[in-house]
Order: structure tokens, then C-alpha cells, then sequence
């Protein structure tokens, strides 16, 4: 246990800040199951308003040091692939 005031209170800092993050995760990947789900079921319109949807909220996880930028970039670009593969297989 923390002896000194000084890390007791970083322990306090710690548990608000892992539970910041934990639902910040949380919501980021609610929204990417959502754009998931739309692709799997083939409705390209939805497909493309869940990823519209989905881009400011991994977007924002990455301003509040949530994800890393690289991770965030890479999991939007490979969404945008599958929307857009979903469009070339019906049109």
C-alpha cells in the first residue's frame, strides 16, 4: 500500500483515468461492431453511416491519448476498404 500523500493521490489518478479509458474503449469499439455488423449484413447505406459515425469517436480516442494515431489510422482505413468493397460487390 502507498505510504506517502503523494502516491495515494497518483493511486487515485490512475483508477479515474483507467476508467476514462476503459469506456472511451468501449465506445470505439461499439461504433466499429456497428460498421462491422452493416457490412456483414450488406446494407451499404447503413454500412456507410456507421463509418461516418465511427470516425470522430476513434478520432476522438486518439486526442484524449486513449489509442494510439497509427492504430486509429489503421483500423479506419481497412473500414473504409470494407465499405467500399461492399459498393463494388453490388454495384
Amino acid at each position: 500500500m502507498a505510504n506517502t500523500a503523494s502516491a495515494q493521490k497518483r493511486i487515485r489518478q490512475t483508477e479515474k483515468r483507467m476508467a476514462r479509458n476503459k469506456a472511451r474503449k468501449s465506445r470505439v469499439r461499439t461504433f466499429v461492431r456497428k460498421v462491422e455488423e452493416a457490412v456483414a449484413s450488406g446494407d451499404k447505406a447503413a454500412a456507410q453511416e456507421a463509418f461516418r459515425a465511427a470516425q470522430p469517436e476513434l478520432q476522438r480516442a486518439v486526442t484524449k491519448g486513449t489509442l494510439h494515431a497509427n492504430t486509429v489510422s489503421r483500423k479506419v482505413s481497412r473500414l473504409s476498404a470494407r465499405v467500399k468493397a461492399l459498393g463494388a460487390a453490388q454495384g
